[in-house]
Formats: structure tokens, sequence, C-alpha cells
């Protein structure tokens, strides 16, 4: 079975002076990162189905998810995004550790 080949072309107005090349780089690498974030955004935390329409809410719960998104991606254990989630949402000493740091839960 042969697949079917499509092309695609997008135009950009740039003030860069640099090759093609270059800027279809930058370009590609801006675009991989932006579709990456917002497909684990939809996907960890149904960004898409969220119906909160409120300018101020919108935003605001827009930028919580993504200061929540990066702290469990830099959190030291090797899981999925909503594997961490997930044991966050069951287990109080690793969502403080993941939300507070290292040692978060020790008693004073």
């Amino acid at each position: 079975m042969k697949e079917k080949q499509q092309q695609e072309f997008s135009y950009y107005l740039t003030s860069l002076n640099t090759g093609a090349e270059t800027i279809g780089e930058k370009i590609r690498r801006h675009w991989s990162i932006e579709n990456c974030q917002h497909w684990v955004l939809d996907v960890t935390f149904k960004e898409d189905e969220c119906q909160i329409y409120a300018e101020d809410g919108a935003k605001v719960l827009a930028s919580m998810r993504r200061v929540l998104l990066n702290m469990v991606k830099q959190h030291r254990l090797k899981d999925s995004v909503a594997g961490k989630m997930q044991r966050a949402s069951w287990d109080a000493g690793f969502r403080a550790e993941a939300l507070f740091g290292k040692n978060s839960m020790k008693k004073v």
C-alpha cells in the first residue's frame, strides 16, 4: 500500500538576515515545542474541555496549569506526567514533595 504524500506551504515575514534553512529550523523548533506542550496540557489537564470563558479566570487557570506542568516535569521520579499527576492525587507526601521540594513533609 502506497502512502499518500502531502505538501503544505506557510509564508512568514521576518527581518532576520539569515538563510531560509536557518529560519525554517527556528520555525520548526518553535512549533515542535508549542505542539508538544499543548498536547501534554490537553491530554493531562483536559485543557480543550475547559469551559471557563471569563477572560481573567481562563488566563489564571492556564498559567496555573503551565506552572504545575513544569513542577511535575522537574520531579526526579522517572514516570510520565500523567503517572506523576495520578500518584500526586493518591499520595499526600509525593504531592508535597512535587510541589514544595524534597523533605517538605519532615516534621519539625
